[in-house]
């Protein structure tokens, strides 16, 4: 969906989108289709990619925002009945935007300690569905996807994989994005209830202030952590939520710009979906090198952000 067709019902335009936040497209999911639809699909081409069978794998884990039901059943379950993942666990992951950080750390700990070999994670939205399309500040921002990877014990010494990870929270900012209407604070009752509020909200500025924060401390935090430079690190793959937010988070911690890579024009904010989507097409794309040290970073709904090491 390319920003022209909000310029038709909204007083936006193309050039305002993209100089605000880098945006020009976002893809749509059919009506039809649900966010276990597209997580479904993104397990079945991990697995494929990795040669695993569905029954090798031990827990699922889906990082979303955009459940197919309220509260329950998980996402998670959903994926692991329709992949034929018959031996594992399954739960879904709720940090916002931070989701697949945060479930690429919990699979890791699962593989060190014992508990599972072979962790499927997925990031999953279909953010389209709590959408206010009326409103001009938060519509324009956000799109579906989905995007996985396979997390398992390696005893090679190679050392490849996730290395370590930082995962924070911040639960004094949790008004500050949200869905009000429909839990258990403001539940769904007799009353006559506004479908606005059923969408999700946002204080877009007290958000970005957030985001450019710990973007900025946090991936200076991960490299001082682990005794590195930013010449050791091959790329930083941040949550892609705004151009304008990444530019002012590498200007503040006065990291190259270039060590950022962005795909936010094409896909717009996917929430959990966008750094194993970014993932994804940097390795297409052949960006990705084997021993590369990559660093990502989230920050979201909670509020939550986090990153992980990653040697590639």
């Amino acid at each position: 969906m390319a920003n022209e067709e909000f310029s038709t019902y909204l007083d936006t335009s193309d050039e305002w989108i993209r100089s605000h936040t880098g945006i020009g497209f976002r893809h749509i999911a059919e009506p039809t289709t649900a966010t276990s639809d597209l997580a479904v699909e993104a397990a079945r081409k991990v697995l494929s990619k990795a040669g695993l069978p569905p029954e090798e794998v031990d827990l699922v884990l889906v990082a979303t925002a955009t459940g197919d039901f309220l509260g329950f059943p998980s996402v998670a379950c959903i994926v692991q009945d329709r992949i034929g993942a018959k031996k594992a666990a399954a739960m879904d992951v709720g940090a916002g935007c931070t989701g697949f950080i945060y479930a690429l750390e919990t699979a890791r700990c699962f593989v060190l300690s014992g508990g599972a070999r072979n962790v499927l994670v997925i990031g999953a939205e279909t953010l389209s569905r709590i959408t206010n399309w009326q409103d001009r500040n938060t519509c324009v921002l956000f799109g579906d996807g989905a995007g996985a990877a396979l997390v398992s014990a390696d005893g090679s010494g190679t050392n490849r994989g996730i290395i370590s990870s930082v995962l924070r929270a911040d639960g004094s900012g949790a008004e500050l994005l949200s869905r009000p209407e429909g839990g258990t604070r403001f539940p769904f009752t007799d009353r006559v209830v506004d479908p606005v509020a059923t969408y999700l909200k946002m204080d877009g500025r007290q958000v970005y202030n957030f985001a450019v924060k710990v973007v900025s401390e946090g991936i200076v935090n991960i490299m001082e952590t682990n005794h590195l430079c930013i010449n050791d690190i091959a790329w930083i793959v941040p949550h892609q939520a705004n151009v304008r937010i990444i530019e002012a988070a590498a200007k503040r911690s006065k990291l190259p710009i270039e060590k950022f890579f962005m795909n936010i024009e094409e896909y717009a904010n996917t929430s959990a979906a966008s750094i194993p989507i970014a993932l994804s097409e940097m390795s297409e794309k052949g960006l990705l090198k084997s021993g590369d040290l990559v660093v990502t970073f989230g920050f979201g709904a909670g509020l939550t952000y986090g990153g992980n090491l990653i040697r590639w």
